[in-house]
């Protein structure tokens, strides 16, 4: 079966999965007669573009990467996203705009545009999740279609859907994990004696922290992927602000060489536990010791331990390899595993 598909947004993830794709073309031609086109794709800065015979993806790569308009691309007039999801015939919307924290929005508006249409959507954005969970599911069964978002936490790991597949009924009691790799490069970095600036300033210069690094070192980032967790886990909708979190700037070296000679070394921990009709959320930086599956976890590396009342402890865990700092390659692989997972 022949999928169109649709790009809202054209940065590093959408353009890594498009890459993706590409290179798996053939095994997914293969092992489940799939082939594709991409017909819409909607960037920030450099155009839209709509061809419901197939864009030229090559070319579209080329021209953003050398911060050139994609708009020659197009047959139609298009001036939104919106106007690239209802030009685009396409069959699967990948949604990967910018993280709105606060609304979810526009995202909220694409994704439930692209669902109206009939399309599959799938999205990287934790912002519909938090702020839309709910209605976009039962809008997606409505038209037998799905929503899907596993990349909004620890990247291309299946951690949504191993509660939905892997463990069928088990009741989830409680999550503990670090789901951010910025603040965890930079505790590492200061217990080996890096001062909290430069240790920020290396996680810029990587490519993990933003020019304002505010939602990483705050915990905003972290609470709204703990909030995704708690909305979809447990069916029970939670916003970043009720997650309320504490950032890692009051930790002082002083702090951190004092854990050290006590053999514990600080985390910024996200969790959440369900304590009668309630969920108790947080993000916090707290101790951890040797005997915590957190106290390894350095670096880039980041992870989740969930409980149930079947399953006591089951851990997913990213280790950073030598060379790479995750990022766009792994949460592209999340969007291309929804795929797969839908159209097979």
């Amino acid at each position: 079966m022949h999928y169109k598909l649709a790009l809202i947004g054209f940065g590093n993830v959408a353009r890594s999965l498009a890459k993706l794709l590409i290179r798996k073309q053939d095994l997914l031609k293969s092992k489940y007669d799939v082939t594709f086109s991409f017909t819409g794709i909607s960037t920030g800065s450099h155009g839209y573009a709509v061809n419901p015979n197939g864009l030229d993806i090559q070319k579209a790569l080329e021209l953003v990467e050398s911060k050139q308009s994609i708009s020659a691309l197009s047959v139609l007039e298009v001036n939104s996203s919106l106007d690239v999801i209802n030009n685009s015939q396409a069959d699967v919307i990948f949604e990967n705009s910018p993280v709105n924290t606060q609304t979810g929005q526009p995202a909220l508006d694409h994704i439930r545009s692209a669902l109206k249409l009939g399309m599959h959507a799938i999205t990287a954005n934790k912002g519909p999740v938090v702020h839309g969970y709910g209605e976009l599911t039962v809008l997606a069964a409505s038209m037998g279609k799905m929503f899907r978002h596993e990349s909004t936490v620890l990247g291309g790991a299946p951690v949504f859907s191993v509660m939905r597949e892997a463990f069928p009924l088990a009741e989830l009691e409680s999550f503990k994990g670090i789901f951010n790799a910025t603040t965890n490069v930079i505790l590492s970095l200061m217990e080996n004696g890096e001062a909290y600036d430069d240790a920020v300033k290396y996680a810029q210069s990587i490519g993990l922290a933003e020019t304002d690094p505010t939602n990483d070192v705050d915990g905003w980032d972290a609470a709204i992927k703990v909030a995704a967790l708690v909305t979809v886990l447990w069916d029970t909708p939670m916003t970043p602000q009720q997650v309320n979190p504490t950032g890692i700037r009051g930790i002082t070296p002083e702090m951190i060489a004092r854990a050290k000679a006590d053999g514990k070394r600080y985390k910024l921990v996200c969790s959440a536990e369900k304590v009668g009709n309630k969920i108790e959320a947080s993000v916090s930086p707290q101790l951890v010791d040797s005997t915590s599956p957190l106290y390894g976890m350095m670096n880039s590396s980041t992870g989740i331990t969930f409980r149930t009342d079947t399953i006591l402890d089951y851990s997913i865990v990213l280790s950073e390899k030598p060379g790479m700092k995750g990022g766009p390659v792994e949460t592209a692989y999340g969007l291309f595993a929804d795929f797969v997972n839908i159209v097979k």
